[in-house]
């Protein structure tokens, strides 16, 4: 992720990117010591209780070792994006990576087809960020354990956050926070809204992939990220906070289609540069 921290999450413990000026590290202790910090400022906390989180450690293989297919397969999309620089899509994905807020809870309104804003959807507002917590922080114990160097650091090239890229470097790759995040945003809203399945989760992929077209995670560190999104969801179903908000949200996103309410995005520019990758 980025500054965020890299999610809110670093929010936390910081997972990284875009937020706020100075993202935090998370302890330097095990797993099973690992308490979450306070929420900095800006930031929820999440629904889940301390040490109630999937463990990303048990849960994801090593990352690609140097030399072998699985790391062939990410030199090649990492080279493929490196394609996308300066475009549309490059663009979206230096949004995508901004998780400060309301900007980063605002990413699926187009999908969705509603606006997601405190003053129309407050619950649902409320439920993604804190989300964002739990998913952003439970990635964090696999990247603290490889510290996989991200993609820029080894071809050279841009990434479309430059003011990111000192705490990049210093940051695991290995799984990506911000795809953890998108997809987990992904699959609690197709729940909410259902109907619209197919563009949510759409978009909860591409959201991941900006960080492949951003040159700061490899392929395999979004695909994984999915995988603790997945794993992070369903625990956040144990908790009877989680579960009265998804109702509440279900309600808010009812009562805006009624209005006949519309996201103040631009969806079609949005659709369009998305579609390049």
């Amino acid at each position: 992720m980025g500054r965020l921290g890299y999610l809110a999450v670093a929010t936390l413990a910081t997972l990284g990117v875009g937020c706020e000026s100075k993202p935090l590290r998370p302890p330097a202790v095990e797993p099973a010591q690992q308490s979450a910090p306070p929420p900095r400022p800006g930031f929820l906390p999440g629904y889940l209780p301390s040490g109630e989180a999937p463990s990303s450690r048990s849960l994801l293989p090593p990352p690609p070792a140097p030399g072998s297919a699985a790391q062939a397969r990410d030199d090649e999309a990492a080279k493929a994006a490196l394609a996308l620089r300066g475009s549309a899509r490059w663009q979206q994905a230096m949004e995508d990576a901004d998780l400060s807020s309301p900007k980063s809870v605002e990413t699926f309104a187009c999908a969705v087809d509603v606006p997601i804003n405190e003053t129309d959807t407050p619950r649902l507002y409320a439920l993604l960020r804190r989300s964002m917590t739990d998913n952003g922080l439970a990635t964090y114990p696999t990247k603290n354990k490889y510290q996989r160097a991200r993609p820029f650091t080894l071809n050279g090239s841009a990434i479309c956050t430059p003011a990111e890229e000192a705490f990049l470097r210093t940051n695991g790759s290995y799984p990506s926070g911000h795809s953890a995040i998108g997809w987990a945003w992904a699959l609690v809203l197709t729940e909410i809204a259902p109907e619209r399945a197919d563009a949510i989760l759409s978009r909860g992929r591409s959201f991941g992939d900006s960080r492949v077209v951003c040159n700061v995670h490899w392929l395999s560190d979004v695909e994984e990220g999915r995988v603790i999104a997945s794993a992070t969801v369903a625990k956040l179903h144990s908790q009877a906070d989680f579960r009265a908000d998804l109702l509440a949200a279900g309600a808010e996103i009812a009562a805006a289609r009624a209005k006949g309410l519309h996201p103040a995005r631009d969806c079609a520019k949005e659709n369009a540069s998305l579609a390049a990758y």
